[in-house]
């Protein structure tokens, strides 16, 4: 049987409206056919942009009609996440009060999509202000469907674009990744997602006229989320660069320099040793296998640099910056919003300024010990998430579910806090649920991160896109 446009990995899609074989239209046509079929099971687009999207793809057409040059991406469509700019589109972060908050201008990652050819077809769901928790669940807009599982959550925050590429709404998504946002919801999907180096990407993370804070500014990266791991590097190479509205931004080369083979593997599946469900140990257990036979050298080692550590800085940092505006931004969270910031903040109080300023040393030291890590083994491999996919709310429900969620996404919060890119990647199922393992490699080193995911794709079927099961 022949596969519907829509089903199709995003490089595929482009090629074909590169060559002439499809036009942008028909693409978009196909993907618009598919949200609706699909969406109303999962709530996974909040804003679709179905007449926008069918102008840009008029324009992808006439270009390539003219003999201009149509980018990398043509005709591909893309979602983004409900934090990111789309010019003239709301920003609404999930929140009523923000619903008529029109971005001016698209954000620095939507404009290089757009600038490789692809097509913004509509913003996704997340937890309201990415603050009410993990579940893609907004005062605006409601909550996301997990599609392999209505019973449990499609991660986040950025669960809206993890659900709409597993289902094939859209073949690329844009999120953010300050913890595991993004890495989460692609292992909790079934997808593959980058979260790239600090600086790789441009982004432009205001909300209003006001820069956020120094942890956020650090911390927050945009990424995209797919269903193939070569769709992850055709998006990486639209992506980077840099832009003068986020002067954080480097032009680094995406390749590095060569790595001396067999190049180096640690793997740890338990990370600081609190615990890893028997199914997820196997996925990595099965990546690991994946990369040996691809002629890695895999070696178990006993853990990742300071973790402990590393997650009390991330958590002491964010809360201490955070919790000046903590009686306004309160306001905006709807009903329950509160729960999962405010148990975040009795877990680690702010500190005071001489703590803080002693934080920030810290964290250079930390960035130096993952640096001297990464020295010997230029690739981690572990997992995004030690424990399987789990009910919506959880990590809001009470103090113990709020625990089990942030110690199973520790490696996340601390390859967040030093900045290192890392790749999740399809590597097992669970009870009929994906789960997802990580790559994280030295900074700037995406290009060996993408490789060694891909050499596990390779050993894992990928089965999305996937029909949502309805509740």
């Amino acid at each position: 049987m022949t596969e519907a446009l829509w089903e199709r990995p995003a490089t595929e899609q482009a090629a074909l409206v590169r060559s002439g074989e499809v036009s942008a239209a028909e693409l978009v046509d196909s993907h618009l056919a598919r949200i609706d079929a699909v969406n109303p099971a999962v709530n996974a687009i909040t804003q679709l942009l179905a007449d926008r999207a069918r102008a840009d793809a008029a324009d992808v057409d006439r270009r390539r009609a003219a003999g201009e040059e149509p980018g990398a991406l043509a005709g591909v469509p893309f979602t983004v996440k409900e934090s990111i700019d789309i010019g003239g589109v709301p920003t609404t972060h999930g929140a009523e009060r923000l619903r008529g908050l029109v971005a001016r201008a698209d954000a620095p990652p939507v404009a290089r999509l757009r600038a490789a050819g692809a097509v913004p077809i509509g913003h996704t769901n997340m937890p309201t202000l990415t603050l009410a928790g993990v579940h893609p669940r907004s005062e605006l807009f409601g909550e996301t469907a997990n599609p392999w599982n209505p019973e449990v959550t499609p991660g986040g925050s950025s669960g809206g674009d993890g659900a709409a590429v597993a289902t094939g709404m859209a073949a690329l998504g844009l999120g953010n990744d300050a913890g595991g946002s993004v890495r989460v919801p692609a292992s909790f999907c079934g997808v593959a997602g980058l979260k790239p180096t600090y600086g790789r990407f441009p982004a432009d993370h205001r909300v209003g006229p006001d820069d956020p804070p120094l942890g956020a500014q650090l911390f927050v990266v945009d990424g995209p989320l797919a269903r193939r791991v070569g769709d992850l590097r055709a998006a990486c190479l639209a992506l980077s660069g840099t832009d003068p509205r986020d002067p954080r931004a480097v032009p680094v080369p995406f390749r590095g320099e060569p790595v001396a083979a067999p190049i180096g593997v640690a793997v740890v599946a338990d990370p600081g040793g609190l615990g890893t469900h028997p199914a997820v140990r196997a996925a990595v257990a099965t990546a690991a296998d994946a990369l040996a036979s691809a002629g890695y050298a895999v070696a178990e080692v006993p853990d990742v640099p300071r973790l402990a550590e590393a997650t009390e800085t991330y958590g002491s940092l964010l809360m201490t910056e955070f919790a000046p505006s903590w009686p306004a931004v309160r306001t905006l969270l709807g009903a329950d919003g509160h729960r999962y910031i405010e148990m975040s903040m009795a877990k680690a109080p702010p500190v005071g300024i001489p703590e803080y300023l002693r934080l920030t040393g810290v964290l250079h030291g930390l960035r130096r010990s993952w640096a001297e890590f990464l020295d010997r083994y230029p690739l981690l491999l572990a997992p995004v998430f030690t424990e399987p996919p789990f009910a919506p709310g959880t990590e809001s429900r009470d103090p113990e579910g709020h625990d089990l969620v942030g110690t199973a996404m520790r490696l996340c919060s601390a390859t967040s806090l030093v900045g290192v890119p890392a790749v999740a990647v399809p590597a097992g199922f669970a009870g009929g649920l994906p789960i997802g393992v990580q790559v994280v490699g030295r900074a700037y080193r995406e290009d060996l991160c993408l490789d060694a995911a891909e050499a596990i794709e390779r050993r894992t079927p990928v089965r999305t896109p996937v029909e949502p099961r309805r509740r």
